[in-house]
């Protein structure tokens, strides 16, 4: 029995990956207890740019029940255990954000305080030799993490870099499958209730009315319903990311494909380099107060490793948030609620929390202030974390080779960061919280790569013999080496268990 104040009508505007993932996600919760009726333009097409993900997505597809090799075969997906960094800290230097540990705590202190300890003693061993994800990834290997907690492949996580522009059409299938409606239309215009703002209908251009009870607004930077409607009000984060246009274009791939994103600073910005199994996908984010665009296309071209398969596009944005993403009966997921680049590539990430969020909170026609209060605030949380995490990318940096970077070097930065860079600088404390993305392993990774080094380590790592300790660590890096190498090749696991033909194998 539907009680009478139960949503009944929840109409979502805009596919892309946003709307298809909010799609798949109510429909496979709310099993058809209500109508869901998604409005989409052919004419506006998809995006396309988010190739590269988190391990998020992973529970995202396992929780509505999607196979991952089926998955990986229509999407011509590849694994990604990392991102490497190249030349952020300094040119010519790199480092990789791995999806996994480094080493192991040892007596309940952090294993890069051993590693600090170490290298006060003069060993110059890279703390990227003591995480298996990036030993295997630099070696060209991948395997699903073991159940095992004992072993070492048990110490990481991975995630999938795909082909957003099939990756939509797939979580389509699924959601139609579940009974969303699908409507081809583009939405004009949107009525809204006289007595308190909230949103009654969106028109089609058609001039077709479509009613609703709520409204899930993923029409992309339009934000359609949020903005032009509702007229909720954006806050402006470019004086921290001052990229603000992306030229973008996919090229032939080179070789086998790596289990890794690479991202390669340029003089006002960085490129992307995501590996699928058809093809290359590569971007150029960049600011334009400091590079006009024939230059960054021009950057974006010299440095594709194959023959590019379409012309470049230019892609702008302000990077920033949605001052509500929740506002009156009108959630706002994917670009709509807010921007920030895909340094980290969590642009997928933020539209899963998104929806996950909208379900463990989902209303009925009350709409309780409270209710999207906490929604806002935890989405707040999700943005302004990973929000400190791409500003440290940029302001660790001992660049002064060009305009841009002097001044993300030189720039202030959010309290929030300064804090936990301070504290890092001062012991090699990392920051920890319960909400939020990026946990210790990340912030450490990112630190050390680009040579945050702290003035002094957790005085509890010198408890441990000098000597027992050097033996401690060669043990963990020469099981983390050999572990690597037994590993089969990611191609070759590619090809034998979610190849979508051709692929490009050993």
């Amino acid at each position: 029995m539907t009680r009478p104040y139960a949503i009944r009508r929840i109409v979502i505007v805009g596919g892309g990956t946003a709307g298809w993932m909010t799609a798949a996600s109510l429909a496979h919760v709310l099993r058809r207890s209500c109508a869901i009726r998604l409005i989409e333009s052919a004419e506006i097409g998809i995006l396309g740019v988010g190739e590269s993900t988190i391990p998020h997505i992973r529970f995202f597809n396992a929780k509505l029940g999607i196979d991952e090799a089926d998955f990986m075969r229509k999407t011509h997906a590849t694994f990604k255990l990392g991102i490497e960094f190249c030349d952020w800290g300094r040119l010519g230097a790199r480092y990789m954000h791995p999806f996994g540990a480094f080493g192991r705590d040892i007596d309940g202190v952090g294993f890069h305080h051993y590693w600090l300890r170490m290298r006060e003693r003069g060993d110059g061993t890279p703390l990227d030799s003591y995480a298996f994800p990036i030993v295997a990834a630099r070696l060209g290997k991948y395997a699903p993490p073991s159940d095992d907690p004992r072993s070492v492949l048990s110490s990481y996580s991975y995630a999938y870099q795909f082909d957003a522009t099939l990756y939509a059409p797939y979580l389509r299938a699924y959601a139609e499958a579940r009974g969303v409606v699908r409507t081809e239309g583009k939405a004009v215009d949107v009525a809204q209730r006289g007595e308190d703002g909230f949103i009654e209908a969106v028109i089609l251009e058609s001039g077709e009315r479509i009613e609703g009870d709520l409204f899930i607004d993923c029409s992309g930077f339009r934000a359609l319903l949020i903005e032009r409607a509702l007229k909720t009000g954006y806050t402006d984060w470019s004086r921290w990311l001052p990229c603000d246009r992306a030229v973008v274009a996919p090229c032939e791939g080179a070789g086998p494909p790596v289990a890794y994103t690479r991202s390669t600073a340029r003089p006002a910005g960085w490129q992307w380099r995501i590996p699928l199994q058809h093809r290359t996908g590569n971007g150029h984010v960049y600011s334009g107060a400091y590079m006009e665009d024939e230059e960054a296309r021009s950057i974006l071209l010299a440095h594709l490793e194959g023959k590019p398969l379409a012309e470049p596009r230019i892609l702008r944005f302000t990077t920033g948030q949605r001052k509500k993403t929740w506002n009156r009966n009108c959630v706002a997921i994917g670009l709509s609620g807010g921007f920030l680049e895909p340094l980290e590539s969590t642009s997928i990430y933020l539209i899963q929390v998104a929806v996950t969020k909208l379900i463990e909170l989902f209303p009925d026609l009350n709409f309780d202030p409270a209710l999207i209060g906490e929604y806002n605030r935890l989405i707040d949380v999700e943005f302004e974390r990973v929000r400190d995490f791409l500003i440290l990318h940029y302001k660790a940096t001992e660049r002064d080779d060009t305009p841009f970077w002097n001044y993300c070097r030189t720039m202030s930065v959010p309290d929030s960061l300064a804090g936990k860079i301070a504290l890092f600088r001062e012991r090699a404390q990392v920051v920890r919280y319960r909400e939020g993305l990026f946990q210790e392993p990340s912030w450490v990774a990112v630190y050390t790569g680009q040579n945050i080094v702290p003035e002094r380590y957790d005085p509890l790592a010198d408890v441990i013999d000098a000597e027992a300790l050097e033996r401690r660590m060669q043990e963990i890096k020469g099981v983390i080496r050999r572990a690597a190498e037994a590993t089969p090749s990611h191609s070759a696991f590619i090809e034998k268990h979610c190849a979508a033909k051709p692929f490009m194998a050993v």
